[in-house]
């Protein structure tokens, strides 16, 4: 495992492990089968605004599940298809996880923090813009106010425009912990990322379901009038006031779940196409909408594809 880990020289000796490298994931050399933010582009506009403005970096505050990590992805999808302005082109654009960080490193004999290790490197790095989901948590800690000085120590590097950051936080955290850290704070300009509406659901769903066909091999074969049917039916059935409270998932990530788990099943199955089957199984499977809510959707649903499941020869009293 040591052989796998390239070992760089941040001009001090001894040689330290490179946390980009080793937990970074570049999001603007990533293979996408589709866009991954369809619909968002007002947030990613105004994240770019941000990220070239001087000393500032983006700070993305939504509830779970309304898509803010399909939106930094959005941008390294741009990126990476030159879809950017000129003064951000040349730039990387690296997720690491906020779990990789909160932990020690061994090199050489030496155990080191691994928050400390990256502030290290990036300030040998050029063009890198840093991206942090729930980001929060390098604010709530109880060592050393390591929050401020992750933020201080970048500090020299954002002001010289080397080095830019996106976060990524709900609403809950952004009050309790990052808008009480003001010095962490004052380095950001906040992006709302409000949940998407029913129709804006849908087309990610149409949108993102190619996704599924190329991870589990399974393809959807269904005409798009039907599969839009279907979608739009899934989210409906997702609808807010469905929903149990204490999922907490939003659009587009409940409805997301449903059609990912409807292509699980054929895989499961070993069927080379997902059929109206597997979306009946996952719908009547799914534990986020209210059971009453449920059983009323899935005689609509039965109606609705009465049809198609009369074509497939499908049994409901067999499942």
């Amino acid at each position: 495992m040591e052989n796998d880990i390239e070992m760089l020289d941040f001009g001090s000796s001894p040689k330290k492990v490179s946390i980009l490298d080793t937990y970074g994931e570049n999001l603007s050399t990533k293979e996408y089968v589709t866009n991954p933010a369809i619909g968002r582009d007002s947030e990613i506009e105004q994240a770019i605004v941000i990220l070239l403005t001087p000393e500032k970096s983006a700070l993305l505050v939504g509830k779970a599940g309304v898509g803010k990590t399909a939106i930094v992805e959005g941008i390294g999808y741009r990126m990476k298809n030159g879809m950017i302005p000129n003064a951000l082109k040349g730039y990387d654009l690296i997720k690491v996880n906020i779990s990789s960080l909160l932990g020690e490193t061994t090199s050489e004999g030496h155990s080191e923090n691994r928050l400390q290790l990256l502030v290290d490197e990036l300030k040998t790095k050029k063009n890198i813009i840093l991206f942090i989901d729930e980001v929060h948590l390098l604010v709530n800690r109880n060592t050393s106010n390591m929050s401020i000085d992750f933020a201080n120590m970048l500090k020299p590097g954002l002001d010289r425009g080397d080095i830019k950051m996106i976060g990524a936080t709900t609403y809950e955290e952004y009050e309790a912990y990052i808008l009480r850290d003001r010095a962490f704070l004052r380095r950001f300009l906040k992006v709302d990322v409000a949940e998407p509406n029913q129709d804006q659901c849908t087309q990610i769903l149409m949108g993102t379901y190619p996704k599924y066909e190329k991870r589990t091999g399974v393809k959807c074969e269904y005409t798009d009038f039907i599969k839009e049917k279907l979608f739009r039916f899934i989210v409906e059935m997702t609808d807010e006031y469905k929903r149990i409270y204490e999922i907490g998932n939003r659009y587009p990530d409940v409805a997301l779940t449903i059609v990912m788990n409807a292509f699980s099943l054929a895989s499961f199955e070993n069927s080379p196409v997902v059929k109206i089957k597997h979306f009946y199984k996952a719908i009547c499977r799914t534990k986020t909408v209210y059971e009453d809510a449920k059983l009323k959707d899935i005689e609509k649903f039965k109606e609705l594809f009465k049809d198609l499941l009369l074509e497939e020869n499908v049994d409901l009293n067999d499942m």
